[in-house]
C-alpha cells in the first residue's frame, strides 16, 4: 500500500490543513463575538473545524482509519447540515462551513470528503 500521504495524497492534505485553519479561526472568532447571534451555526462550526483538524492530523499521520472516519463524518455533516440549512433557515442567520452544502466556500466541503475517502480507498 502506498502512503496516504504521498502523491495527491499530499494535496489533499494541504487542502484539508487549509480548511483546518480556515474554520477553525473562523469559529473561534464567530464563539467569542456573536455567539448569541447564530449559536447552532457557530457551535455546529466549531464541530466543522474540529472534524478538519482530525482528517488533517489523521492524513498528515498516515493514519487511514481515523481518516476514514473523519471523511466519513465530514460528509454526513455537510448533507445534513446542508439539508437542515435549508429546511429550517432561521436556524442559520450566519452560515457555517456546511451550510446549505458548503456554498460560502464554493461546494468544497461537499466535494471535498468524497475526495478523500475515493483517495483513502484506493487500492495499488
Amino acid at each position: 500500500m502506498r502512503r496516504i500521504n504521498s502523491g495527491p495524497g499530499r494535496l489533499l492534505l494541504a487542502v484539508y490543513g487549509t480548511f483546518a485553519v480556515a474554520a477553525s479561526s473562523r469559529a473561534l472568532y464567530q464563539l467569542a463575538t456573536k455567539f448569541s447571534d447564530a449559536p447552532v451555526a457557530y457551535v455546529l462550526s466549531a464541530f466543522a473545524a474540529v472534524v478538519y483538524i482530525v482528517a488533517t492530523v489523521a492524513l498528515a499521520l498516515g493514519k487511514r482509519q481515523l481518516a476514514l472516519i473523519a471523511c466519513g463524518i465530514e460528509l454526513a455533516g455537510v448533507i445534513l447540515v446542508g439539508i437542515w440549512s435549508l429546511v429550517q433557515p432561521a436556524e442559520f442567520p450566519d452560515e457555517t462551513v456546511w451550510s446549505i452544502f458548503g456554498r460560502g466556500y464554493g461546494f468544497i466541503p461537499l466535494i471535498l470528503p468524497i475526495l478523500g475517502l475515493l483517495w483513502l480507498r484506493r487500492r495499488d
